[in-house]
């Protein structure tokens, strides 16, 4: 991946090993650091090759953020040194790569590598040397409890019962439907929404399981219309999405129709058409149409420094977990401590209620990394995603299980 022409670190000598992971003594340099140039080295890992190259995209868009604001000025006159190396999307070689980026490089954080198993097999050694992964672009319970980890991404069962509260409570639904993958992500989903759904005192029309690779879903659109939904909340990929509301379709079954964050997007209108319009999403980030200043940067940068690249949710999810890194770097240039990894982390333990990227109400406290701790509701139609409810702090009742 491109450094977008900025300087390289030079802090790469043996000795400097010594301080990694804990403040430097006085005199002594902080790996990443170059305070004399104000440049601060990060890296990340991400899969050029291996199952899911189109992943770029999500890195193509946090490259854009930095590369913006270098741009633009730097965060207090400081630039960013972005360097990323392909992990093949293999935990193993993810690990290997973190080494690589702290021991070479001598980056001072990760910022938004890609993947769920691949940001869990770095987490030990992250933890061992004591560098701060900042924005893991993937779902997993055990980032909000690490003291150097620090995600954007909520679990998938807060998603699915902020889902199931907006189609009980706003829009007077009854008897609502469950279609999930049967795999990790689809399993959150579940247990977020059959907690609420307990809570709230309210049985499920029915629960149907998928694998990721099925195409065609008329039996489970049979079992949706025999149970009597009112509503269907669906949670996969959008290809998953596009096939459900095509059988849906065809068996006229006529229902509201709810999906995760990163289905809203222009992706999967040109796999389900018009057929997606009035689905509704439950989103830790904005609509990419929306006009606020943090959505437009993003729409321009990419569209300048990546114009092949679609502008959509999926990229927003990047560009946002590399402004977490900005804000916190910001925060830690604000305390006027000592520019350390250590400082670095306790610099963003001071956020709440913040604004990053796509994203609002963003909160870490010590001990609970729960950073997005709210969601929208987004609806499509006519080809765009609009906001139609503004963001809301998750169901406490699955919220809160995520740190027991």
């Amino acid at each position: 991946m491109p450094d977008f022409g900025i300087c390289k670190s030079k802090f790469i000598a043996p000795v400097l090993a010594l301080f990694v992971g804990a403040a430097a003594p006085a005199g002594a340099a902080q790996l990443g650091i170059d305070a004399e140039k104000k440049e601060v080295t990060v890296g990340a890992f991400t899969p050029v090759t291996g199952p899911v190259p189109f992943y770029s995209i999500l890195t193509h868009a946090a490259e854009s953020y930095f590369r913006h604001v270098n741009e633009t000025g730097g965060i207090k006159g400081w630039k960013i040194n972005y360097v990323t190396y392909d992990d093949g999307y293999d935990p193993a070689r993810s690990v290997a790569v973190t080494r690589q980026l702290v021991e070479d490089k001598g980056v001072f954080a990760l910022a938004a590598s890609v993947g769920t198993a691949t940001n869990v097999a770095a987490i030990p050694y992250s933890r061992e040397v004591g560098l701060p992964l900042i924005g893991p672009i993937g779902g997993a319970s055990a980032f909000f409890v690490e003291p150097n980890v620090f995600p954007l991404l909520p679990d998938y069962g807060w998603s699915a019962a902020a889902n199931a509260e907006y189609a009980l409570k706003d829009l007077g639904l009854k008897k609502i439907a469950l279609l999930w993958e049967n795999d990790e992500l689809g399993k959150s989903a579940k247990r977020g929404f059959d907690a609420y759904m307990a809570e709230v005192g309210v049985q499920p029309a029915e629960s149907v399981s998928f694998d990721v690779k099925t195409t065609s879903f008329s039996p489970h659109m049979r079992r949706v219309a025999n149970s009597g939904a009112e509503a269907v909340i669906l949670f996969g990929s959008n290809a998953n999405l596009a096939a459900a509301l095509k059988a849906a379709d065809q068996q006229g079954l006529k229902v509201e129709w709810f999906a995760p964050f990163f289905t809203a997007d222009p992706s999967t209108y040109k796999l389900a058409g018009d057929l997606l319009d009035g689905t509704y999403f439950s989103s830790w980030l904005l609509p990419v149409s929306s006009s606020e200043p943090e959505i437009v940067a993003y729409r321009e940068a990419v569209g300048k420094y990546y114009p092949n690249d679609p502008v959509g949710v999926f990229g927003l999810n990047g560009w946002s977990n590399a402004a977490l890194f900005g804000k916190a770097f910001e925060a830690l240039l604000d305390s006027g401590e000592p520019l350390t990894r250590e400082n670095l982390m306790a610099s963003l333990e001071t956020l709440q209620d913040a604004a990053i990227g796509g994203a609002r109400g963003v909160t870490f406290n010590k001990g609970d990394h729960r950073g997005t701790r709210q969601e929208g509701i987004i609806r499509a139609g006519d080809g765009k995603f609009e906001l139609v409810r503004e963001f809301r702090p998750y169901p406490p009742v699955v919220f809160d299980a995520a740190m027991q």
